[in-house]
């Protein structure tokens, strides 16, 4: 199970962060500029996660991540099982965790969902990772959390 998943599941079942190693101040200070290298990290998910969640604002990884999990989803029943959780619990209106995504985008993915298939949410995806990145990341970078972890 690839360590982002294993990452995930853990941090949902535990509901408190992952026991990972810190990461040095200078892989730490990668993360200013890469909103990948911090999501490929699991201190940096657990951490980004828990400023996020201190924010109220939790709903955009957990749809990034539920995504990460979704394509690499083998079977077709699986696949349509998780597809419409992700859509009921992220994409529809009124949705639980609602993210914030355009009319367009969201009218694409639910044609997408009509036959899932791994890329049935990547434009949504994409569209939540520009915004984490142009607007949760630079929070993130700010705050004591990880401020804590570059010194």
């Amino acid at each position: 199970m690839p360590p982002l998943i294993l990452s995930y599941r853990i941090l949902i079942s535990q509901k408190k962060p992952v026991k990972t190693p810190k990461p040095s101040s200078e892989e730490a200070l990668q993360w200013r500029d890469s909103l990948e290298k911090l999501l490929q990290n699991n201190y940096g998910l657990s951490s980004f996660k828990s400023f996020l969640k201190s924010e109220f604002s939790e709903e955009n990884i957990e749809f990034w991540i539920a995504c990460e999990d979704y394509k690499k989803t083998k079977s077709p029943i699986k696949m349509a099982e998780k597809a419409k959780k992700i859509y009921e619990e992220f994409i529809q209106t009124e949705a639980p965790k609602e993210v914030n995504i355009d009319h367009f985008t969201k009218a694409v993915t639910m044609k997408n969902l009509v036959e899932p298939s791994p890329s049935s949410f990547d434009m949504a995806q994409k569209r939540i990772h520009a915004l984490m990145e142009k607007d949760s990341l630079p929070r993130f970078i700010r705050s004591e959390f990880y401020q804590e972890l570059i010194k």
